[in-house]
């Protein structure tokens, strides 16, 4: 049967190009330059199909979707984009889009695309309307094509209450997303908490989730409404969800399933709805082996499962990223800066970010408060110049030089300190480098606790009571 497409676009080069890759025998193609006339020329040309570019003369192809959305709502629409945008494409899924493609594209797979929207049948409707794009341009900077597939999700699974989980490594943005997701749902208006499992202790996070009544334990002298009761209506964010224990972890199972918990120390049920994001940096697949982490708490979580790739895998969003930070960072100190020169970005663009996105803001942001130019250079990122090469060099080789390393520091010294010797040399420079270890490992992981007890090999007990003998905070 004959397919008709209203293909609305003002370049005539990219309207032509479609219209002749199709099978006239199979689509028949009517084309508009500007928007304004789609609604009145849909019942005329009884469109199966829209292909709707976003920047249009007068109007912005996105309004014309949720003008379609309204008037035709089972028509498949598919937007097209010249410019790689985030923000448009969770838009664009989350008004009900059937897919966004950005320019260029390859016409073998936009035919594949549309011969699924114009197969797909009927596209329901949703009975509220999605609430008005309240997503911010730094919740996901980049137009790289993974983040441009993450922001089609996002606009998808916003539209739903679906529970969803989000991997990915430290300092790529996983709480970024869950705030996205909540900002376009339905349940804007409610709250949105987010919660680090790991930085709790086991027997507070419990009491932090679901609340307590007064007697509980020692020390609960008043009845506290725990973090899932505070977001009734909202949106919960449980981050390094694989660090929760496993009794907490049933907890946390039961409100998925029933919606429903009884404080600490309490009988009475608290009913609740919430939509539950949780996001972790280690594989719940090794953790479940373990047993560490409960299948069926899992298969709740996974519903929607959003993989964030690391910065070194999309180094092509480096330069949008900095000339963001630049220009935030430098309205914060109130004053001009340029953005990086080109030896300072291609600096930047070798180094392998470890951190992510968090370790270039972090870099980006201590550059512009220190440095006395207008433009950022290679000196202003000392530790990148000098280390830029460090992730890949030999650990094996490090341990090795640990010996010579010590000698180098204590040699010098040692004489000064066995002629003022009270017989503690052992313990005091043992316990000195202990809590300089300490210090610099917590530093390093955001004082993630558990991050840092597994990178110095120690308990996450041992960590705590250490942390405590030196006085760490």
């Amino acid at each position: 049967m004959l397919k008709h497409i209203l293909l609305v676009d003002d370049d005539p080069e990219i309207t032509q190009a479609v219209a002749n890759y199709f099978d006239p025998a199979d689509y028949k193609f009517h084309t508009l330059a500007d928007g304004n006339d789609v609604l009145s020329v849909l019942p005329r040309v009884q469109a199966d199909l829209v292909l709707l570019d976003v920047h249009l003369p007068s109007v912005s192809g996105l309004e014309i979707l949720k003008n379609i959305r309204e008037n035709h709502p089972h028509l498949p629409v598919i937007i097209i984009s010249g410019q790689v945008s985030t923000g448009n494409a969770i838009e664009a899924m989350r008004e009900g889009a059937f897919e966004y493609i950005t320019k260029p594209f390859r016409l073998d797979k936009l035919q594949t695309v549309v011969e699924r929207a114009v197969g797909q049948g009927p596209v329901r409707k949703t009975h509220q309307r999605p609430p008005q794009l309240t997503v911010e341009v730094d919740q996901l900077i980049g137009q790289a094509p993974e983040m441009v597939e993450i922001a089609k999700l996002i606009g998808q699974v916003a539209r739903s209450d679906a529970s969803v989980l989000v991997l990915g490594e430290s300092g790529t943005g996983k709480e970024l997303v869950a705030r996205a997701i909540h900002r376009n749902s339905r349940r804007d208006n409610g709250s949105f908490i987010s919660v680090n499992c790991a930085a709790l202790p086991e027997t507070l996070l419990e009491s932090e989730l679901f609340g307590h009544e007064r007697g509980a334990f020692t020390g609960a002298v008043s009845r506290k409404l725990g973090r899932f009761e505070q977001c009734d209506k909202g949106t919960i964010f449980l981050d390094e969800i694989a660090d929760m224990t496993l009794l907490t972890q049933s907890k946390v199972l039961r409100v998925l399933q029933e919606h429903e918990f009884e404080r600490v120390g309490g009988q009475h049920t608290v009913h609740v709805d919430v939509r539950v994001i949780a996001a972790t940096n280690k594989s719940l697949v090794e953790c479940m082996k373990e047993g560490s982490f409960r299948v069926d708490l899992f298969y709740r979580l996974k519903v929607v499962t959003i993989h964030l790739p690391a910065l070194r895998e999309r180094r092509a969003d480096i330069p949008q990223l900095t000339e963001y930070f630049i220009d935030k960072y430098s309205q914060q100190a109130q004053r001009e800066v340029k953005p990086l020169s080109s030896a300072a970005l291609d600096l930047m663009m070798k180094y392998t970010w470890p951190g992510n996105v968090r370790e270039l803001e972090n870099a980006i942001h201590t550059a512009v408060v220190l440095s006395k130019e207008d433009q950022l250079m290679p000196s202003d990122f000392p530790l990148f110049a000098e280390g830029s090469d460090a992730p890949s060099l030999d650990y094996e080789r490090i341990k090795n030089d640990y010996n010579k390393m010590f000698d180098s520091i204590i040699g010098p010294m040692f004489s000064r300190v066995m002629a003022n010797c009270d017989g503690h040399i052992y313990a005091d420079m043992v316990a000195g480098l202990e809590r300089a270890l300490i210090a610099y490992a917590l530093r390093a992981t955001d004082d993630n606790q558990v991050q840092a007890a597994q990178a110095l090999g120690l308990s996450r007990n041992t960590l705590r009571d250490r942390m405590k003998k030196y006085g760490i905070l």
